[in-house]
């Protein structure tokens, strides 16, 4: 199976893509998504057609079974945000659509209690988690990056190839692997 995490924003969106191999879940490409150079068009239809057009590329090129994207979430103080907000996630729920891709939804905050056991982990905190997790060399730049790797890797825990699935399963040969074995086991180890 092939996952592709999005992080979607109006300026520059996330991806990554991973493959869920018997050894765990494998990178095969990140990067991100531009609507535009800097903020060189304030109009929103060239944007929205950057982005739609640079999701299907990469959709295209992964042939991703499945797609995670980050839920909307709108804060009261700021509902133009989410409102514009909206219309990025349009376009790409769309290319995944027309993709014949799965589309998977999770809260930032359930991504990253998964992931690295706490549910307002910093960015900083998501990348190191998302390189020990992924045995990647370096920090995955830019934070956009390590979002959407965070959210695919989220899904790959919840297919139960990884400690979360494996414990909703109920499988008693559970291989741990995630960031998150103190808070399942206790702080002692299970002990």
């Amino acid at each position: 199976m092939r996952i592709l995490g999005l992080d979607p924003a109006l300026q520059t969106t996330g991806y990554g893509v991973l493959d869920v191999t018997p050894d765990g879940p494998r990178v095969v490409e990140a990067g991100v998504i531009r609507s535009a150079k800097g903020r060189e068009t304030p109009e929103m239809a060239p944007r929205l057609v950057a982005l739609y057009d640079g999701l299907v590329e990469v959709l295209e090129q992964c042939k991703p079974d499945l797609v995670v994207v980050e839920t909307l979430y709108a804060h009261y103080d700021h509902p133009r945000t989410a409102i514009l907000m909206g219309h990025a996630r349009g376009c790409y729920l769309l290319a995944a659509a027309k993709a014949s891709a799965e589309v998977v939804e999770y809260a930032a905050t359930h991504v990253k209690k998964t992931v690295t056991g706490h549910g307002r982990a910093s960015k900083e905190q998501m990348q190191h988690a998302i390189m020990r997790e992924l045995h990647l060399t370096k920090l995955p730049e830019p934070h956009d990056v390590s979002d959407a790797l965070g959210l695919a890797l989220c899904h790959y825990y919840h297919l139960g190839s990884g400690v979360i699935g494996g414990l909703i399963a109920g499988s008693r040969s559970v291989r741990f692997q995630g960031v998150n074995l103190a808070m399942l086991l206790g702080e002692d180890g299970g002990e």
